[in-house]
């Protein structure tokens, strides 16, 4: 079968977006199948282009066996709302231009923002192609909650509207919560296309395999390290995790903060601001380095903040995190802590409470150590992306 997906990110960016379409579709290609990936230039969450890029017209390169084209579109950084709906609508539009011109059996288009998926539709219906919405995010949903977009404005309901149109028109729904599964049928879209595939990790491929910084190690000698790796962004409030941390002072706490993001700055003037010499926050690295960051931290946290919106979803760090066996602090509600609790992996907050954080973190760190390793290495069998991408492909088949 011939694939064609649009992405808006895709790897050497280093989000779950790119990395969930990186290993789906290399695994298809596995399996036999011709995959080709239309995305933009890397350039998430700055938006500047990565060292070795330029934002041309056209670009192809084959990674791993998967054919990747890059097409030319409006960069703009993660922060102002309508730059990037510019820049998100120049990607729907770039990506339908050269999709035109490519065979294909299926068509996959991606969100967290739909206007990639308004380019998968464009096609479907000039190409004739069945085409496939995957949906990792709730838009316009997830703009209310993090406050650029009220539920009462004319923008909202406009959007909503081109939202349910889509569901309506593809000829398959992907979706990576059983949370976002109810959502979709509360507004009638027939449950028989829409398949529940959720996030997870090739255990294989996130390992330590390499050292720390020597200033950082000394900085992090005989302290129980709390981690944070990912976007600095709306959604995440850690300015709430360094309030929580000015409560622990005179511990022998040190949280890392490592990557970017709409919030970055913001984040580190708060920290000169409160004085916390027990807290890190570093610059995003490598994918490939993630892994031994994290290695060095004896809890990571996985936090977003206090909204009914985000109740569905379930962050991908909780699987970086249980690949490397380490606890997880949730300050998540909803899915994503029933399932820190029905695998006991962790220990779950309330969010945006801070007594609520500092009596998880006592409680986190009586855990038993072997029992929290099993039930890591359970969890990460049970959510293998191997295996989930093979599932993927005989649904959208």
């Amino acid at each position: 079968m011939r694939i064609l997906f649009l992405t808006d990110n895709f790897p050497p960016e280093v989000n779950a977006p790119a990395t969930r379409t990186y290993e789906h579709c290399k695994e298809w290609v596995k399996q036999g199948h011709e995959v080709k990936v239309i995305t933009c230039f890397p350039n998430f969450p700055k938006g500047k282009v990565f060292k070795g890029y330029r934002n041309k017209l056209i670009s192809k390169k084959t990674v791993d066996g998967i054919k990747v084209i890059r097409v030319w579109t409006f960069i703009a950084p993660n922060r102002k709302f309508l730059k990037r709906s510019i820049d998100h609508l120049s990607f729907a539009i770039s990506s339908f231009i050269v999709g035109l011109f490519i065979s294909t059996d299926r068509i996959i288009a991606t969100s967290p923002q739909f206007f990639t998926a308004l380019g998968g539709s464009w096609l479907s219906f000039f190409k004739r192609t069945p085409w496939v919405m995957e949906v990792r995010d709730l838009w316009p949903n997830s703009i209310v909650a993090v406050g650029h977009m009220k539920k009462s404005s004319r923008a909202f309901r406009f959007l909503k509207k081109i939202e349910l149109n889509l569901y309506r028109h593809a000829s398959k729904i992907v979706v990576v919560t059983d949370s976002f599964k109810g959502y979709l049928e509360s507004y009638r879209i027939d449950s028989s296309k829409i398949g529940v595939f959720k996030n997870g990790i090739v255990k294989d491929n996130f390992v330590s395999n390499g050292n720390l910084p020597e200033t950082l190690k000394a900085e992090l000698k005989n302290k129980t390290v709390i981690g944070y790796m990912g976007t600095i962004g709306l959604a995440h409030k850690l300015d709430f995790i360094l309030e929580c941390a000015e409560n622990l002072k005179d511990e022998k706490y040190h949280f890392l903060i490592m990557g970017d993001g709409a919030k970055k700055h913001e984040l580190l003037k708060l920290k000169d601001k409160l004085g916390l010499e027990n807290v890190s926050i570093l610059d995003g690295v490598d994918r490939s380095l993630v892994p031994t960051y994290l290695s060095t931290c004896d809890y990571s946290i996985v936090n977003l903040k206090k909204s009914d919106e985000f109740k569905k979803v379930i962050p991908s760090k909780i699987f970086e995190s249980i690949a490397l066996n380490k606890p997880v602090l949730l300050g998540v509600e909803g899915e994503a802590k029933n399932l820190i609790n029905k695998y006991e992996v962790g220990v779950c907050y309330e969010p945006e409470n801070i007594e609520s954080f500092l009596n998880a973190l006592k409680t986190i760190s009586a855990l038993d150590t072997k029992k929290v390793k099993a039930n890591c290495s359970k969890m990460s069998k049970d959510f293998d992306r191997n295996l989930i991408a093979k599932k993927m492909l005989n649904f959208i088949k």
